[in-house]
């Protein structure tokens, strides 16, 4: 039997609070890949097309995983998934930093690191916490986007220092000694799958829960629910917001010192985001069950949009920071309110399946603004195609989220 409270404590939030720091190490190598693009250039000789192309197909491989990391989960649990991430990405990395030719690189840090990393990121956890949390399933996702802000705030900045101390290679075999020392434990320790009956909520809710029909949600299928019109929205969301987060997180630092910025200034602009998108997080996870979601995440992608245009033309440290701050209130939040819409509409028993098929939208994205950033400047010698492409991704997905069913509609005719 799962206990529900350690005095006045919901052990929930010990599964939400290690689960953010899972994803702080997995989203930060993932998504932060800045750092290292240039020393990788530098030592291997590549291309800037052609490293972009690797790190494009690499996230497409990280999106390929989501599901399969849903489907894993669902069949064989959350703990399981995440020692067997854990155990890829180590071997991953050893061959990583052994490789020295376009194919051997593109296998071991393009796919295979990619194939652990997904096993190990958000939608490996996200439906154990959907499990635990009812009343605030809102506020409990939030926190878990903190892990990931956190992974740019923190592992970015880091990364930067590390790499000139002591090498890229260096730096991503500290990375995997850590990455195992802090997941296997987490994984056998904090992880359970079975929530208390009636989760987080209070008494008199229980009740009403009790009362209410479960029909629609417990016969509705994937096939039937990914023929629905929300889940496509969804995922036309997640898409921009992938294309605009691994745009930043792969050319920003880039696009930043063609600027004219140093390495450093570069590191804590994009550094910066983060740190204030913990403090946004924390913020729009409060009001995440109290206001309406889709309003939420359409007000998220819509102040992203203008972040992108911003970080465009900014020229000065102060302008720079400004931008950066403004961008980084909402920078978090939109994998959060989606996840969260998506358990509000299918049910928790689909959340995990779908959230990893909607999350390969979100790659798929990633994987185009990997090639198109280097592509384009190479091209045509700027950063506006991809980054402006980017601006007008995001206002095109807070107009799509603002038409998303509002909380309590849980069941949708399929197209």
């Amino acid at each position: 039997m799962v206990r529900r409270q350690t005095g006045n404590w919901y052990f929930g939030w010990n599964i939400v609070a290690a689960a953010s720091l899972l994803t702080l190490m997995t989203v930060g190598m993932r998504l932060g890949i800045g750092p290292f693009f240039l020393p990788m250039l530098e030592d291997l000789g590549f291309s800037r097309s052609l490293l972009s192309g690797i790190i494009a197909i690499g996230m497409l491989c990280y999106g390929i995983g989501m599901p399969l990391a849903g489907y894993l989960v669902a069949k064989f649990g959350t703990r399981f998934v995440l020692l067997l991430g854990t155990f890829i990405v180590a071997v991953s990395v050893i061959w990583t930093v052994n490789a020295r030719t376009p194919l051997s690189f593109f296998l071991a840090f393009g796919v295979l690191m990619s194939t652990g990393l997904a096993f190990t990121s958000p939608v490996a956890v996200t439906p154990v916490i959907s499990r635990w949390f009812t009343r605030q399933r809102g506020m409990a996702l939030f926190f878990l986007s903190t892990g990931s802000m956190a992974g740019i705030a923190v592992v970015t900045p880091i990364l930067t220092w590390a790499i000139q101390a002591i090498g890229w290679q260096a730096t991503m075999l500290w990375f995997a000694a850590l990455f195992v020392l802090m997941t296997v434990p987490v994984a056998i320790f904090v992880i359970r799958e079975n929530a208390p009956e009636g989760t987080d909520l209070l008494p008199d809710q229980k009740s009403v829960a009790v009362s209410k029909p479960s029909i629609p949600l417990s016969t509705l299928s994937f096939a039937d629910a990914i023929r629905t019109v929300p889940f496509w929205k969804i995922c036309l969301g997640l898409f921009a917001c992938g294309f605009s987060m691994n745009l930043l997180g792969t050319h920003g630092m880039p696009m930043l010192m063609d600027h004219g910025f140093d390495a450093t200034t570069s590191s804590v602009g994009i550094g910066l985001i983060g740190v204030v998108a913990i403090f946004g997080t924390l913020v729009l996870g409060r009001i995440a069950d109290k206001i309406e979601r889709r309003k939420i995440l359409a007000f998220i992608y819509f102040v992203r949009g203008l972040g992108f245009f911003a970080l465009l033309i900014v020229g000065t440290h102060f302008e720079l920071y400004g931008a950066a701050a403004i961008g980084g209130l909402v920078w978090a939040g939109s994998i959060a309110m989606s996840s969260a819409i998506l358990a509000d509409i299918y049910g928790i028993r689909l959340v995990g399946f779908l959230y990893g098929w909607a999350y390969l939208g979100h790659q798929i994205g990633a994987m185009i603004s990997s090639w198109l950033g280097g592509w384009g400047y190479e091209t045509f010698g700027t950063h506006w195609i991809a980054f402006g492409l980017s601006g007008g991704l995001l206002f095109m997905a807070a107009a799509i989220s603002l038409t998303l069913p509002r909380k309590g509609v849980t069941y949708c005719t399929a197209i």
